[in-house]
């Protein structure tokens, strides 16, 4: 198989790049590195690595017109700055629809793309969120952007599968609580939680079946969700396991702000029928990785796309 890997060099891009590699499929990989790093993605006889932006699309037509991928896997995404609606606008919209128009014009197969569970609003009317649940895609340059491409998709008649996802984390996490916790900790600094609950699933666990998903398996929108969550302290307590730290730093509890979600709990009922049970790993087990990765890698980012997010 020929895949056309976006944001390569990704948390979730890399691991699915990885896992076509090692089987012998040949994958092109584009990245701006504006969150993704090099270091992901190893050099491999099979592998073309290309510096770039999706929202450039002279070069996206090129590189899909010249490669003719069977598929292409969309995981690039703008959300560093929840205040930089330009950059979300261009990758997320602009990109996204580069890539939808590419794949018409050049008969690709099929197209895998992923959307964040923001695009139900933080004030969800159903636990757990059911795929029947109105978009409410009001909160966030990062959920409004990035809601536009599977609204393309929707609408170009191609084969395509999207992921509606739960807290993705774990080796190469730049984003939410995880590198956050980890970074203050390490650095001996105070962390808060907030009285909020997520779902937080392994990255390993989506590039698996974003593979399956890949190879022809499902059709359409799906959540990709263990179907439980848990709260944010139960995720620091793990962080802090995971550090062997000698006393417990016993977290700031703070209330959940405006543009938060007391909890998005995703409904995996569909993805269960159509790709079998899934057996995710542990949190714990998710959480080791993650620190393992950051003690060998650093962290870079702790993004968010909240507006009260606190460095201090």
């Amino acid at each position: 198989m020929k895949a056309f890997i976006t944001g390569g060099c990704g948390q979730v891009g890399s691991h699915i790049a990885e896992i076509l590699l090692a089987r012998g499929d040949e994958v092109v990989s584009i990245d701006n590195y504006a969150t993704g790093r090099p270091e992901h993605l190893s050099e491999h006889p099979k592998l073309t690595q290309i510096e770039g932006s999706i929202a450039d699309k002279e070069l996206i037509d090129k590189v899909v017109g010249d490669f003719r991928p069977d598929v292409i896997v969309h995981t690039a995404a703008s959300y560093k700055d929840p205040s930089d609606w330009y950059s979300d606008t261009m990758t997320n919209c602009v990109g996204g629809a580069n890539l939808v128009n590419a794949a018409k014009e050049f008969n690709v197969g099929r197209f895998i793309y992923f959307q964040t569970a923001l695009c139900y609003g933080v004030k969800p009317t159903e636990q757990p969120v059911t795929l029947d649940h109105p978009i409410n895609a009001d909160n966030s340059s990062y959920s409004i952007s990035k809601t536009v491409t599977e609204e393309y998709l929707r609408l170009s008649g191609i084969d395509y599968v999207t992921f509606r996802l739960a807290n993705v984390i774990g080796p190469r996490n730049v984003s939410g609580p995880l590198p956050i916790f980890y970074d203050r900790l390490s650095q001996g600094k105070g962390c808060f939680v907030t009285k909020s609950r997520r779902d937080f699933v392994f990255v390993g666990d989506l590039a698996r079946y974003a593979v399956k998903a890949a190879d022809g398996q499902g059709n359409g929108t799906y959540h990709f969700s263990s179907g439980t969550d848990v709260a944010i302290i139960e995720l620091y307590d793990a962080v802090v396991k995971a550090m062997k730290l000698n006393n417990y730093p016993e977290p700031e509890v703070r209330e959940i702000g405006e543009d938060d979600a007391e909890s998005i709990l995703l409904d995996p009922s569909r993805t269960f029928a159509d790709f079998g049970d899934i057996e995710f790993t542990p949190l714990e087990e998710t959480v080791r990785r993650g620190v393992e990765y950051f003690k060998e890698f650093g962290v870079h980012g702790g993004y968010t796309h909240l507006k009260h997010d606190d460095k201090k």
